[in-house]
């Protein structure tokens, strides 16, 4: 391959020079002592940067770490790579590095380093992303999400990401998908849910025939202006994308309107990413309990076990009259199955020591994807990657959003949600409970939280308490003040106004010594042992050591319980990403 990226004979596949490190889980370019470093094919016309990226052309000694995005070479500026005159590059025959059997114990380093394969069919990986940034980073395209999200995820929270696959025709060869001359829709919608402590992940599938609202959407216009798209009450979740020119940022307020969630990112992705992501990682496994014959899908496979990539791959996550019921909510089913499979096929050994396949993967996904500006560079995507790739796969768990019938309809053609179990399962996403079993760690804490609602409880008369909003409806304290004092005998109460900062979650914090004041007003309030902060006491207004009760944007009125579901409700359709399940 050549400084302009034309290929010759007797070149050597650049991804054949990359090899694994079992010591420290990363790829590194083998080379010959002698020979220069074979470049990687750049973006058109950018003179065919490789994987030293910023830092131009590397010298070939030995064993070279990749670069990490960002960083440039020494001296300044990046310098595009030049062979010398009369000093052709040659291929580093005979030295092609072997691939060393992964060690046991390795194999948590280098998931981390692929982390982003976790992003799975709808939005592939970024896994490959240090190889060779600058090329990636021109592939990806990105537009602002006008202020819907929290801008960027952190390492110290949980993380909630949007994923979208829409039905509009986009690329080569889908004349045949979608409506003919629509803009496209939400055709499928996921909400990525990982934990704080990185041990578990929920995937929600949002039912894209869903009746909710869509809330008027602030959306940065081509020339940077802003135009307020009006909201619509009462209509399909789909059209919260593309119609009435709604872009994904409308989708991101859809869903934190439905949810209670605040997303942190969002990917889009349309028919190509389907072909294209299962084509790069060989093929994905599924399993058909019956013979399916759709001609809408075209989807044609007997019974049984079949690995399937390309058109077919996507004649799969889109055929529903062969499934179940025939609908939208059996073609879910499927996609969960699919999307499982797929994830397990990113995170095996086949894939992640295969240089060529995490090459294939990384150009495939950074084409694919439409992503939000807070993560529009390779190395915002490596760095989230990394935080999706600390968990096991068995604690990663499928769940559709509980839902009926629309009562409304004679003819059956929309849902809307099942309460109030599609609320318990909003809260626990919300609040962060695992819809697995995790490993013990989380178990103490939550053991933990549990030991602050036991023991003694004071007397209601006996309870001090300032009331402070932060983040509820205006109004919300001087509501609860009324209540405790009135309905629940805890007159030492008193409204303390707003918070310094609004907060998520309503919160008690209370001194050592006020242990068993602090119980008995949670069992008053219904809070959940995560709701109580042992910290201070914080002097009220009569100059009387008190308890702080600050009402945080779950808040749902005097009298509502906030304690968070401990187990998923039985309706609520659920399956983990580390099971073979058979569609029906």
């Amino acid at each position: 391959m050549d400084a302009q990226g034309r290929g010759r004979a007797d070149d050597v596949d650049p991804a054949d020079q990359w090899v694994l490190n079992p010591n420290t889980g990363e790829y590194e370019l083998r080379l010959a002592p002698s020979a220069a470093q074979s470049s990687v094919p750049g973006p058109r016309g950018s003179g065919g940067r490789g994987p030293a990226g910023a830092g131009g052309t590397a010298r070939a000694r030995g064993t070279q770490p990749v670069r990490r995005s960002g960083t440039a070479a020494p001296g300044g500026e990046a310098a595009s790579p030049r062979r010398r005159t009369g000093a052709p590059t040659e291929a580093a025959a005979g030295r092609r590095g072997r691939r060393p059997v992964q060690k046991k114990g390795k194999g948590k380093k280098v998931l981390l380093w692929t982390g982003g394969t976790l992003a799975f069919v709808l939005v592939g990986t970024s896994a490959a992303a240090y190889l060779y940034y600058e090329h990636l980073n021109d592939n990806i395209t990105s537009v602002s999400d006008d202020g819907a999200g929290t801008g960027g995820f952190s390492k110290d929270r949980a993380i909630n990401i949007l994923l979208v696959g829409t039905d509009k025709r986009t690329g080569k060869g889908n004349a045949g998908y979608g409506d003919k001359d629509s803009a496209g829709h939400a055709d499928t919608t996921l909400v990525l849910h990982v934990s704080k402590d990185r041990t578990n992940a929920t995937v929600l599938s949002i039912p894209r025939d869903l009746i909710t609202d869509i809330p008027d959407c602030p959306t940065t216009q081509d020339d940077g202006s802003e135009k307020v798209i009006p909201g619509t009450q009462r209509t399909r979740f789909n059209n919260s994308l593309g119609q009435q020119d709604r872009t994904p940022s409308c989708t991101m307020r859809t869903i934190t309107e439905l949810t209670g969630l605040k997303m942190d990112h969002f990917m889009v992705a349309d028919f190509n990413a389907v072909k294209t992501l299962t084509s790069a990682v060989g093929g994905v496994d599924v399993c058909l309990a019956k013979d399916i014959k759709d001609p809408d899908s075209k989807l044609d496979l007997p019974k049984g076990e079949h690995t399937i990539e390309g058109e077919e791959a996507l004649a799969f996550v889109r055929t529903r009259h062969s499934v179940g019921l025939g609908g939208d909510l059996s073609r879910i089913e499927l996609q969960q199955q699919f999307l499982g499979s797929m994830l397990r096929k990113l995170k095996s050994n086949d894939t992640l020591t295969s240089p060529q396949k995490m090459f294939k993967l990384a150009e495939a996904a950074t084409k694919a994807l439409t992503v939000d500006s807070q993560l529009g560079t390779i190395k915002k995507l490596a760095d989230l990657g990394a935080e999706l790739g600390k968990f096991d796969t068995k604690n990663l768990t499928f769940a559709t959003v509980p839902v009926n019938d629309n009562p409304a309809e004679k003819v059956k053609a929309t849902v809307v949600l099942k309460e109030p179990q599609a609320q318990q399962l909003f809260a626990m996403v919300r609040d962060d409970v695992s819809l697995t079993e995790v490993k013990q760690e989380k178990k103490k804490e939550k053991a933990a939280e549990a030991a602050r609602l036991k023991g003694s409880k004071a007397d209601a008369s006996e309870v001090r308490v300032r009331i402070l909003n932060g983040g509820a409806v205006a109004g919300s304290a001087q509501e609860t003040l009324g209540w405790l004092q009135v309905q629940e005998g805890v007159t030492k109460s008193e409204n303390a106004g707003n918070a310094p900062a609004p907060l998520a979650k309503t919160t008690l914090e209370y001194a050592p010594d006020q242990a068993d004041q602090a119980r008995r007003l949670a069992a008053i309030m219904g809070l959940s042992g995560s709701a109580l902060k042992p910290g201070e006491s914080v002097t009220n207004s009569q100059g009387v050591p008190a308890m702080t009760l600050t009402l945080g944007k779950d808040f749902k009125g005097a009298g509502v319980p906030l304690t968070t579901p401990a187990k998923v409700p039985d309706e609520v359709q659920k399956a983990t990403a580390d099971k073979v399940q058979c569609a029906k």
